[in-house]
Formats: structure tokens, sequence, C-alpha cells
């Protein structure tokens, strides 16, 4: 007895080396056919382990790769049979059967995908989006908020597709959203936002259910200013229609996006708070120049709040010491929009010159929201053109004169 069970043993010992040598045999001839997209490769691994849904897949893979979709959803249809719990293989399926234009098939696929995977943000966003595009809008939307609800992340683009469908009517986005919880109001309000939707905005931060927070009242400020919201981002912001900081009081930022001043990141090493000069208040800015600073490119900018076709004149001090360069500082205004200039100082002086106001008028044009003032250099007359000194800015003031006609 003991010996026949031994002999036992090591028949089905051999029996399974050599059905995992088959096994073996068969992936890596399949590995092979998906690199040389051979299909009597992946067919001759497929009748060595035909029961093997990897191979299959692979077998489809290379079938789409040749642009031979028929084929290749028979091959997955034999692989999602082999492993029919599995929602990945239900998904392709589905995929392929739509590229032939049977929906109704890709749906019976997505169908079992949901089915396997019912707790899966995926496999409903999958099947919604095919609905979307079978002109079922009430059916893939109930499928798209399932997703949302699985898996948040999914939130945003349930928003994009909302918004594009309704024809970007917020009426019809809430609506199609059934938004329940402030979560996903505040993602429309973002989403809303980086479109520079600023009176939509205002509207969903009305209709919260608790008041925003001051971080997210910021954030979404900054989302409209990047979007051109100007007007929108500063009442949110609580900015106002006034420069801001005007006699540098207050420390500046080094940033892309903000309210007030802001230092152009490469220059922000030249730019320091001085206490021992100034005009009034307590404090300016002192700018050094060490022979770097490229023309046209500004060092000092601020974007303020403005009404179209008005006429307003920006004063300001400035001070000098030792200031070399054959391209002087300048101040400009330009629209925030488009970046037209609308109005320009004189140079700032060279060589030393004790505190003087130096103003200079603007109008804006019937489109103008917000304006950039901005401190750069002109152009120079020979290339390299360096700039060194210092030089000292405060008590930067605006003011609405007399309007004009509209231009």
């Amino acid at each position: 007895m003991r010996v026949a069970l031994t002999i036992l043993a090591i028949a089905l010992c051999l029996f399974l080396i050599q059905v995992s040598a088959r096994f073996g045999f068969s992936r890596m001839l399949a590995r092979y056919a998906v690199i040389e997209n051979s299909v009597p490769a992946v067919d001759q691994a497929i009748q060595i382990a035909a029961a093997d849904a990897d191979i299959h897949r692979s077998r489809a893979s290379i079938l789409n790769r040749l642009q031979n979709p028929a084929e290749a959803a028979k091959s997955l249809a034999i692989a999602a049979s082999l492993r029919y719990r599995d929602d990945i293989l239900w998904i392709e399926l589905g995929n392929t059967r739509e590229e032939l234009a049977d929906t109704d098939g890709a749906l019976a696929a997505l169908d079992q995908a949901v089915h396997w995977a019912p707790r899966y943000a995926h496999t409903h966003w999958q099947r919604g989006n095919l609905l979307l595009r079978m002109r079922r809008p009430a059916d893939a939307f109930n499928e798209l908020r399932l997703a949302t609800t699985a898996n948040p992340a999914y939130t945003p683009n349930l928003i994009d597709l909302a918004w594009g469908i309704s024809g970007e009517d917020i009426k019809t986005t809430e609506s199609i959203l059934e938004i329940k919880d402030d979560t996903t109001r505040l993602a429309l309000i973002r989403y809303l936002a980086r479109k520079g939707k600023g009176r939509e905005v205002g509207d969903q931060i009305a209709s919260l259910s608790t008041p925003p927070s001051t971080e997210v009242k910021n954030e979404t400020a900054r989302l409209l200013f990047a979007a051109k919201a100007y007007r929108e981002a500063f009442e949110l912001a609580g900015a106002g229609q006034l420069l801001i900081n005007g006699g540098f009081e207050e420390p500046i930022a080094v940033s892309d996006v903000a309210f007030g001043w802001i230092i152009a990141a490469d220059q922000k090493k030249r730019a320091a708070i001085d206490v021992s000069e100034k005009i009034g208040g307590e404090k300016s800015l002192q700018i050094n120049f060490d022979g770097a600073w490229a023309p046209g490119a500004p060092l000092l900018s601020q974007t303020i709040v403005v009404d179209p076709g008005k006429t307003y004149r920006l004063s300001f001090a400035v001070r000098t010491k030792d200031l070399v360069t054959g391209g002087p500082p300048v101040i400009l205004v330009n629209d925030a929009n488009n970046n037209q200039l609308l109005g320009r100082s004189e140079n700032l002086p060279t060589a030393t010159t004790p505190w003087r106001t130096s103003t200079l008028n603007f109008t804006t044009t019937t489109t103008t929201q917000a304006v950039i003032i901005r401190l750069q250099r002109n152009n120079c007359d020979s290339s390299p053109c360096p700039i060194f000194g210092t030089l000292w800015l405060d008590e930067f003031h605006i003011e609405q004169t007399e309007p004009t006609s509209l231009r």
C-alpha cells in the first residue's frame, strides 16, 4: 500500500509539473504574440491552455491593434465567460462592442460589469457614459451619480458633463446633479469659478447650508481671479475697488495670483520693506539693482478693479540713489483682460534724487473690468543693458476723475 501511494504521489507530481510547464509555456507564447502582434502565435497558446482567460484577452488586444474589433469582441466574450466575475473584462468587451456600433451588446456587457462590481465607481461611470452616448440622459446621470457616491473623485467630471449637457445653464445643471449636500455644491462652486462664472458662483455660495470658511472664500476668489472674473473675485475676497497696501505698510506677496502687490518670483531678492526711507507712513519699498533686470519684464505689479469708460489718476512717490541705466524704470497701466496699454508714467528718475511725487492719467475702455499697475523697464538702445543702484517707491494712490467719452 505504501509503495502504491508513493507511485501515485509521484504520478501526481509529474502531472502537475507537466500542467505547470504547459501553462508557463502558453503564457510565454502569449507574451511573445502580444509583442509581435502575432495572431498565429496567440492561437497556438490558446490550443495549449484554452481555459486561460488572459490568453484570450491577449488575443483580443492583438486583434484590436490590427483593427479587427469584431474578432476581438469574440475573444473578449470567451475571456469574460471564463472569468465572469472580472468587471474589467466586461468593460473591455462593452467598449469593443460599442466600437462595432453594437450598443445593446455593449450595454449588456456593462450590465455584467456593474453586477459583479456594484460598489465600484468605475463600473457605474462606464455604464453611465454609454447610456449618455445612447441618448438616455436620465438613466445615464442616475448611473453617474452612483459613481460619484462610490468615489467622490468623479464629482468634477460629473459636473463637467452636466454643465455641457445643460448648455451651460446653471438651473439645468443643478437639476441634473441633484445636489443634496454642501460638498457637492462646493465642487460646483469651484468648477464655476474656474470657468469665470462670477454671478453663478455668488448664487451658489448663497445656497450653501453653512457659510463658507475664509479659506474656501479665498480659494474661490483666487480661482475667479485666475479666470479674469475680477470684480466678483475682489468682492468675494473683500478687497473692494481700491489700491491695496499703497504705502507698503504690509508684507507683499511673491505669487502669480494674489490681491495686492506681487513681486516677480525671479526678482524677490531685490525688493525689501524699508523702515528708514519713506515719504509717508512707517515704511516704503526698496529695490536694489545689481545689473540684471530684463527690459519689459514686470518686477512689481498689482491688479485693481475699475469701472469701464472712466478716467483715473494714479499717483506715487519715488526716490533713487546712484541709479544708472540705459533703460530707466517706468510705471505702466494695462487692461487686465487684453494687456492693452492704458497709461504710462514719465521715466522714473536716475542718478540720486530726493522723494518726488509723480502722476499719470489713464482712461478705461468700455470693456475694461480691471487694470494692472506694473513697474518695468524701458527697452534699451543697446544690449546688454544693465541697471545698477537703488529705487524706493511709496504712497501709491488711485482716484477716479471726471469721466471722458467712451472709447
